[in-house]
């Protein structure tokens, strides 16, 4: 009975390592497939990420020869230079003081865009106590003025503290470009 154990028992043994053969086997081949895989990936980034294409050469043109044109004088630079200066500057003429004899009546309202404002205008007046628009002037191109108008809004009796923002719109696009303020008081008498 000896024998047929110890058969049994090599039997067993040689399938375990028959089995584990194979085990490393199976490894080996995924190693392999996985290796494989890897240096196809990599031949395919190379391949495909540093392919070149060839450069073009175009033949430009070439700065041509001075024909007419001729060097600006210091005076012709430097009246450029100030008509720059000249277009950036904003000039706002206001009242201080707006008198209306009652909230329907036309009163001293007096705003002026000057003729060396190079850009037109449009003047709010908000109460300062609420921001309530009380007056709208409408576009106003420089050298255009108002002396004299009636409030969008009917106030009653009394003192009322304001700001008049004026808009400064580019002359071309119509685009605002800004604005500044200046405070202002609102009478009315009765």
């Amino acid at each position: 009975m000896t024998k047929k154990l110890d058969k049994t028992e090599t039997t067993k043994k040689l399938n375990e390592t028959n089995e584990e053969d194979k085990k490393k086997k199976r490894r080996l081949l995924l190693l392999l497939l996985l290796l494989l895989f890897a240096i196809a990936g990599g031949l395919g980034y190379y391949f495909f990420s540093n392919q070149t294409e060839p450069i073009q050469v175009v033949s430009g043109d070439y700065l041509p020869d001075t024909k007419d044109a001729k060097k600006m004088t210091d005076k012709e630079i430097k009246e450029a230079e100030q008509k720059v200066v000249d277009d950036s500057k904003f000039n706002m003429v206001i009242k201080s003081e707006a008198v209306f004899e009652n909230g329907d009546s036309e009163g001293s309202l007096y705003i002026q865009n000057p003729i060396q404002n190079s850009y037109p205008i449009n003047v709010e007046i908000h109460l300062d106590s609420n921001n309530e628009l009380v007056y709208s002037s409408g576009a106003m191109e420089p050298g255009y003025e108002i002396n004299g108008a009636r409030l969008d809004k009917k106030l009653a009796k009394g003192e009322y503290p304001a700001t008049a923002t004026f808009n400064i719109f580019d002359p071309s696009t119509k685009e605002k470009r800004g604005q500044v303020q200046a405070a202002i008081t609102i009478l009315v008498n009765n």
